[in-house]
């Protein structure tokens, strides 16, 4: 145990960090742009607060277009933006384009559905007292959804978790790169069990954190 910690420690410490770093900055952008896409699919349903069924139909083939691409497939297409936007196709910072494009789309739909759950009859009465639909979105729908979003947000960040591992095949670090490189192209079986089960305690505790978050946000868990 003592020699493999000596051999491979550091490099595992290592993967692991470039693991969380492409988690964190890939559900960040996701989220600052699935939030707002989201949003915009919600409220421009028929019936919707700013109702604009071309721009709903049209936001809604895009968006299933894009989650209809298997990843390997997409990051692998995507490759010469990658090279334009991070200067190089290999690495973290360069796997975090495909991340964040493929995750995108899926915290749109999460964003959508949580709204979709907020009572209507909140939206109707902010609507009588005069609400804008900025205020409406940001002090009602927003705020009401809080704790399915953050539930939705542990959903979101375990798929790109497991997503950056995928992403190890076109040498992007982390503990996907780990995994092919020493579990399964040298086949060192200690490295392959390693990385495993260092991604279900990033899963665990990304659940953990998620689920007491979300319960300090419902309304109801505060009487």
């Amino acid at each position: 145990m003592e020699a493999f910690i000596d051999q491979y420690g550091a490099l595992l410490i290592k993967a692991t960090w470039e693991t969380i770093y492409m988690t964190v900055v890939s559900t960040f952008f996701s989220y600052l742009l699935g939030v707002p896409l989201g949003v915009a699919l919600s409220i421009t349903k028929k019936g919707g607060i700013a109702s604009s069924p071309t721009f709903n139909y049209a936001a809604g083939w895009v968006v299933n277009i894009l989650r209809s691409v298997p990843f390997v497939i997409l990051m692998v297409f995507i490759v010469p933006f990658t090279r334009l936007i991070a200067g190089t196709s290999i690495g973290p910072n360069a796997a975090n384009i495909p991340l964040i494009i493929a995750a995108t789309p899926f915290v749109a739909r999460i964003v959508e559905q949580s709204i979709e759950e907020v009572y209507r009859g909140l939206v109707e009465a902010a609507k009588c007292m005069g609400a804008s639909n900025f205020q409406i979105i940001t002090k009602v729908m927003l705020v009401e959804s809080k704790p399915s979003l953050i539930r939705g947000l542990s959903i979101s960040s375990i798929t790109i978790l497991s997503y950056t591992a995928i992403t190890g095949i076109i040498g992007a670090g982390g503990l996907g790169n780990i995994a092919i490189t020493y579990g399964y192209q040298r086949y060192i079986e200690s490295m392959r069990y390693s990385t495993v089960i260092l991604l279900i305690i990033l899963v665990v505790l990304i659940q953990l954190l998620c689920n007491i978050w979300a319960f300090k946000a419902d309304k109801r868990n505060r009487n």
